[in-house]
């Protein structure tokens, strides 16, 4: 067995056994705290409410390990199983080599991968949200969804594919400088074509009408010196409960989107502090910052993805005996994550000092205490527990966990009991 297979394997069992072993213990901590609400929560979020997300937290821990058990054996089955062999085998059957036979090669690979995880979608959607009281969407919504996002990752999908494989066809060795060049130029393309094209095609956007409303994001957007396009309201009542807010949009170009659940759970103040800790993450730079991380590190892949590709070994060990970019593509896209997650708790630890910083910039250009509020509101409205287990916050959460996250709030105004 040669040395990469069994790299291979140890990484994606070592993989398996880390993610099993913390969601146990998250499942383990959420539900010993369940019959008591946390000290400061007490007169926000009822026992039952408490109780809830505890619930939650835990049916979705369960379901989330039995799917990362059927992802690894879905990789397996395609790479040491010999899936992408076989699928190459079936397209060759009937198209010419080249770009072409890539592309659908690709294509084909990434249909049975969304076909293998679709009954995962279906279970938590019309079993799980609507056990917990979150799912709106009826199957007629949810079947064009998926019909909309199948279309556009065939049209998208198929598109980047085809470049990149006439590339690595084309510009020589040095093919991955031109190829990452390419790819970055896709990300920043669909960056800015998603608010614009992408997103109508699943939700309605309308502008914001509340004019009182209006005048008071303006009023914050001027003290901190921020150009939006436009303010919109997304209809996210029609598929989920769930609330959320958020920017979209390169440059000037910028728009704010609130999902209509928020605002009608959350008071003026209240909205206006969570936009200004969504608008820090541009003020504060934290936005270019993560752009400038993740095009180093696709620089990274895409060197090494340049290398293993050359490499005869590198196919044979992962069950494709018949080289191919297709395949070096495949085989890089499917495998690399096992050995990967590992970098896991460091960008989630990036990730909440960049939440601690939004949340200082909100409490100094709005209301720390509406902030707080507003948090404590969706942490309910969402039934998000409020009791996770420390080392799966540290390992998973990109967000601080809320107790510690309102008690830094909590010291920037007078102390006082939180409600929403």
């Amino acid at each position: 067995m040669h040395s990469l297979t069994i790299a291979f394997l140890v990484a994606l069992l070592a993989h398996l056994a880390v993610q099993t072993w913390l969601a146990r213990r998250q499942i383990a901590h959420v539900m010993a705290h369940r019959g008591s609400v946390p000290a400061g929560f007490e007169s926000a979020v009822s026992a039952a409410e408490h109780a809830k997300a505890a619930d939650y937290a835990g049916a979705r821990q369960r379901v989330g390990v039995i799917e990362t058990l059927y992802d690894a054996v879905i990789v397996l089955a395609l790479t040491l199983g010999g899936g992408i062999a076989l699928l190459g085998e079936w397209v060759a059957s009937f198209t010419q080599p080249g770009v072409l036979a890539g592309t659908v090669h690709l294509l084909a690979v990434f249909a049975v991968m969304t076909l293998a995880g679709l009954p995962f979608t279906i279970y938590r959607t019309f079993v799980l949200e609507q056990r917990f009281g979150f799912n709106r969407m009826g199957p007629g919504t949810f079947l064009a969804d998926q019909l909309k996002a199948w279309a556009l990752g065939l049209l998208l999908g198929g598109a980047v594919a085809a470049a990149v494989l006439w590339i690595m066809a084309s510009a020589g060795t040095a093919w991955w400088v031109v190829g990452w060049a390419a790819w970055l130029a896709f990300s920043l393309l669909v960056t800015w074509a998603w608010p614009r094209v992408i997103a109508p095609l699943f939700n309605r956007f309308s502008p914001l009408e509340d004019h009182a409303l209006r005048q008071r994001i303006d009023a914050l957007l001027a003290r901190c010196d921020f150009h939006a396009k436009a303010i919109y309201v997304m209809d996210g009542s029609r598929r989920s409960a769930h609330g959320n807010a958020y920017f979209t949009g390169l440059g000037r170009e910028k728009r704010i989107v609130f999902f209509d659940t928020l605002l009608s759970s959350l008071g003026p103040a209240q909205i206006e502090s969570v936009l200004a800790h969504e608008l820090a993450h541009f003020k504060l730079r934290h936005i270019p910052q993560r752009l400038v991380v993740g095009a180093a590190l696709s620089f990274a892949g895409f060197a090494l993805l340049g290398w293993m590709s050359r490499q005869e070994w590198f196919y044979t060990a992962l069950g494709v005996p018949v080289a191919s970019d297709a395949a070096a593509l495949l085989l890089f896209m499917l495998v690399l994550p096992a050995f990967t997650w590992v970098v896991s708790p460091l960008l989630a630890a990036w990730s909440r000092r960049h939440e601690y910083e939004a949340d200082a910039f909100a409490a100094k250009h709005a209301d720390a205490r509406a902030l707080a509020e507003a948090l404590v509101t969706l942490y309910k409205d969402n039934a998000t527990t409020l009791t996770p287990d420390p080392l799966y916050s540290a390992f998973h959460d990109s967000h601080p966990p809320p107790a510690a996250r309102i008690e830094r709030l909590r010291a920037k105004f007078t102390p006082a009991a939180v409600t929403p």
